[in-house]
């Protein structure tokens, strides 16, 4: 008996979906289900600034304190791959990010973005950490958070994935506060993901404030009191377009 996978814009914050296999049928419908697609200046990580087709995929099974993106939780419309692809191609912008939400608790998003390679795109993954990377494409970009203690989610990170990551991604770490920031800083060096940086064996670590609660001038000075390897990252697209402002 086969079992029906949850309607993604309803899964609970303790109902973390295992894509390897566990929901292999839904995989057979060829279909997602995407709260929007659109076509910004992307605003975040060392792809920041330039143009990008962004497929936003709807639901998500954590409730991070300052999530910006609760408009994509429920709702969305599902659509077939075929029709997602094509509408990327009418966009016509070879960088794409596949983002949410939680994009990974949908089987599809794995063959999504498969599809994207395929078609010669550029693709990056935008993704919280608390889902399994390592069936991704590896021609995919990582871009994947690691939740701070402010966010209410930090004991959703599977730690895990940090053995899936190459040279091609990069992690996120968002923080509202000194607290967090240590929490970051000191996390980055026990996991030694520093001297991967380092060595190049991990493209970036991405250090962020959380927009409207923490100072840009005092976490620049963390970063630079503590000499870390990490890239300073603000929400550009917000910078161009305001806090509020969806689709973009």
């Amino acid at each position: 008996m086969t079992e029906t996978p949850p309607d993604p814009g309803r899964l609970g914050t303790d109902e973390l979906p295992r894509p390897r296999g566990y929901y292999a049928a839904m995989s057979k419908t060829a279909a997602v289900r995407v709260t929007e697609i659109f076509h910004s200046i992307q605003g975040e990580s060392s792809w920041a600034g330039l143009p990008c087709t962004f497929v936003r995929l709807t639901g998500c099974p954590l409730r991070c304190a300052w999530c910006d993106t609760e408009y994509a939780f429920y709702g969305g419309e599902l659509l077939s791959l075929d029709e997602i692809v094509g509408r990327v191609g009418d966009i016509g912008t070879p960088l794409v990010e596949i983002t949410g939400g939680e994009p990974l608790i949908h089987p599809n998003a794995f063959v999504l973005a498969q599809r994207l390679l395929d078609g010669g795109y550029t693709v990056l993954v935008e993704t919280s950490g608390a889902v399994d990377v390592s069936p991704l494409d590896p021609r995919a970009h990582r871009i994947m958070d690691l939740k701070c203690p402010g966010s209410g989610e930090s004991a959703k990170n599977l730690w895990s994935n940090l053995d899936h990551l190459t040279e091609r991604d990069e992690i996120k770490f968002v923080m509202r506060d000194r607290a967090d920031f240590e929490w970051a800083r000191d996390t980055l060096r026990q996991r030694g993901l520093d001297a991967r940086v380092r060595d190049g064996s991990l493209k970036a670590i991405l250090f962020a404030p959380v927009w409207g609660e923490l100072e840009y001038q005092d976490l620049a000075r963390w970063i630079l009191e503590d000499r870390l390897p990490v890239r300073f990252q603000t929400q550009l697209h917000k910078a161009i377009w305001g806090p509020n402002t969806a689709g973009v």
